[in-house]
């Protein structure tokens, strides 16, 4: 007995992430380790948490200096923390 359709492994697991709750976490877990890259190691060393709760972005700052220009720039973090993982995974930034 041979089975006419067959699929690739990675295939198969990529159906089973993409229709569970697992891809929402693990895209969620790729743009906080996005963090450094792109705002650079200055903002990070700035930073003292960082988290995701209901598709908004918690972001302690420690300098109200970098808070204040961050908050500013808001919108194209935004912008480029989604496309970094390569959809929308967030809605809004709280800097704290």
């Amino acid at each position: 007995m041979r089975r006419r359709e067959t699929q690739k492994i990675s295939d198969i697991l990529k159906q089973v992430v993409n229709e569970s709750a697992y891809d929402r976490k693990l895209k969620e877990t790729r743009l906080i380790s996005n963090w450094e890259a792109i705002l650079g190691p200055g903002v990070a060393r700035s930073t003292s948490s960082i988290y995701v709760r209901n598709k908004t972005l918690f972001v302690h700052i420690e300098s109200p200096v970098i808070r204040h220009e961050l908050f500013m720039m808001r919108s194209r973090i935004l912008a480029s923390l989604n496309e970094s993982v390569g959809g929308v995974v967030i809605h809004n930034i709280i800097f704290k």
